[in-house]
């Protein structure tokens, strides 16, 4: 461990020498993994304020029965850029980020293998965010054709829609350079002695979501590509007037969309996998297991797309296909929380907030499964399709899900991002305030869905007036959670303020991220390090 210790301290000596750069050049020209990572953490937080502001609004407007504050049309950009900026602006670039700072500090390597095109790969998400942002001050405001961008009203809209589909090119290029980057790094970058089947559940989880990046992304190219010309080139794709099909977008659509959901949920099954282990103070359950249904999920997740269109008149045969592929695909879920509670079983555990984090999210993504298997029943899908039940599903799945185990990675590599531990009261009231305030929000959502409350209206009957006011009750304790979380957590910990963090934090905690001194030095790895049996520990 001292020799470790010792090659940080000459990383410092080194880093102040000549390699270190400060101010903005050091952001602007980023070509560190730990700084790249960071760039893209700040990013996701501020689309996250930005998405969240945007669904504090709905909520106010379905606070009571009636139009109170916004006519339809602005209801529907808000649901429309809500939608996208969580998906591609906030979830999707936070795990990223994740990936940047942890992946090389995991497998021993001194950085990702293409740093330029590291660097490249975030700021293309600037120009983007700033189109999708802008779009609410263009001739006819935001896309209003919700976040799945459906013909034939993607055909309708204003010039706001190509700059939407533009940022949507930006933010898919970015997202394959990030994957190719992921890849190249794990398969060529590892220690010596750290095959794959001994690298951190995170770094698999990442290896094989990044396969899936580069499989779908080209595939959302092209339908929007194929919008784009339906917009403005006279092609008739999507335009029945001459004699294209919108309910091909919705296949091309959702043969992304469904392998999209699990990009943004198997980064969350290895932070989570990274978390209860070192707090259960035993070893990961079933190591080999998580891997292969990893990998089992990633393969079936292209098989079951168009449960998503069982209400568009297909063929029984198909329904049929589609609904057991779908429940098929919940076995190798069901086997990671299996393992999870298989890991926790008779541990010694204790639950600093990192583990409060990844047991709510077992709590509450498992309710969002069991939600998806009744909405996997083609006769039970159409009565629900489009209803508030399918709103609140994939948010218990997605916000609870991806959200949740953001949080716990969080507040259990925090002290080794900034130096200092983060004090526990503060992660608990954030924890409980969230949960508390996520359940209140989107639970009544399944009643309002099972009473037929359709999404994206504006304006309701009577009868959904209690629920909606108790959701919205819930949205705002909610939001108001992760603002707390901004100001009382995170910027007093970017500034260093706390008791300084040992290099070993977490009693359970294994890793080579754990070797290095807390704060991480700018540069670590610089020679690959000598590991032990189980390729977790430095030797020498």
């Amino acid at each position: 461990m001292s020799a470790v210790l010792d090659h940080g301290d000459h990383a410092h000596a080194h880093d102040h020498a000549h390699d270190h750069p400060h101010g903005w050049r050091r952001w602007v020209f980023a070509t560190n993994h730990k700084d790249i990572g960071t760039l893209y953490m700040v990013f996701a937080l501020t689309m996250l304020m930005i998405g969240g502001v945007l669904a504090l609004c709905i909520r106010a407007e379905l606070f009571q029965p009636g139009l109170q504050l916004f006519n339809p049309e602005l209801f529907n950009q808000f649901t429309t850029m809500h939608g996208i900026i969580m998906v591609f602006g906030a979830i999707m670039p936070a795990f990223v980020g994740f990936a940047n700072w942890m992946i090389p500090l995991q497998i021993g390597a001194s950085d990702m293998a293409f740093a330029r095109l590291n660097n490249f790969s975030f700021w293309l998400l600037i120009p983007a965010a700033l189109l999708l942002v802008s779009s609410f001050f263009m001739p006819g405001g935001a896309p209003a054709a919700g976040w799945t961008l459906y013909a034939p009203l993607t055909l309708q809209m204003g010039p706001s829609m190509d700059a939407g589909i533009f940022a949507m090119h930006l933010m898919g290029a970015s997202s394959v350079m990030g994957s190719i980057n992921i890849i190249v790094t794990v398969l060529n970058m590892r220690a010596p002695g750290m095959t794959l089947m001994k690298m951190p559940m995170f770094s698999w989880t990442w290896l094989i979501t990044a396969y899936l990046l580069i499989a779908v992304m080209p595939v959302l190219a092209g339908a929007i590509t194929m919008t784009l010309t339906d917009r403005h080139f006279g092609t008739s794709f999507f335009n029945p007037a001459g004699g294209g099909d919108p309910v091909m977008y919705q296949h091309i659509f959702w043969f992304f969309g469904h392998p999209e959901v699990y990009i943004m949920i198997l980064p969350a099954f290895g932070i989570i996998s990274q978390i209860i282990p070192a707090f259960a103070r035993k070893k990961l359950f079933g190591y080999e297991s998580m891997v292969y249904a990893t990998a089992s999920i990633a393969i079936l997740s292209f098989i079951v797309w168009a449960h998503h269109m069982f209400a568009t008149g297909m063929p029984v045969t198909g329904q049929l296909f589609f609904m057991y592929a779908t429940m098929l695909i919940s076995v190798p879920t069901g086997v990671k929380v299996f393992n999870w509670v298989a890991t926790m079983w008779r541990g010694s555990m204790t639950f600093e907030a990192p583990m409060l984090w990844a047991v709510g999210f077992i709590f509450v993504f498992t309710m969002g499964g069991f939600t998806g298997l009744i909405l996997a029943v083609a006769p039970i899908d159409i009565q629900l399709q489009d209803t508030y039940y399918v709103v609140a599903h994939f948010h218990y799945v997605l916000v609870a899900g991806s959200l949740f185990a953001m949080f716990g990675g969080f507040y259990y590599w925090a002290p080794k991002w900034t130096g200092v531990m983060i004090p526990e009261w503060k992660g608990k009231v954030h924890f409980w305030s969230s949960l508390i305030g996520f359940n209140v929000a989107f639970f009544p959502m399944h009643f309002l869905g099972l009473a037929g409350m359709p999404r994206r209206y504006a304006d309701y009957p009577m009868q959904f007036a209690d629920f909606n006011a108790v959701a919205t009750i819930g949205a705002f304790a909610f939001g108001f959670s992760q603002v707390y979380f901004v100001f009382v957590v995170l910027i007093p910990a970017m500034r260093g303020k706390g008791v300084p963090a040992p290099a070993k934090p977490w009693d359970g905690a294994e890793g080579l991220e754990w070797e290095i001194p807390s704060p991480a030095p700018f540069h670590t790895f610089e020679n690959p390090p000598k590991l032990d049996a189980s390729a977790t520990r430095v030797i020498g």
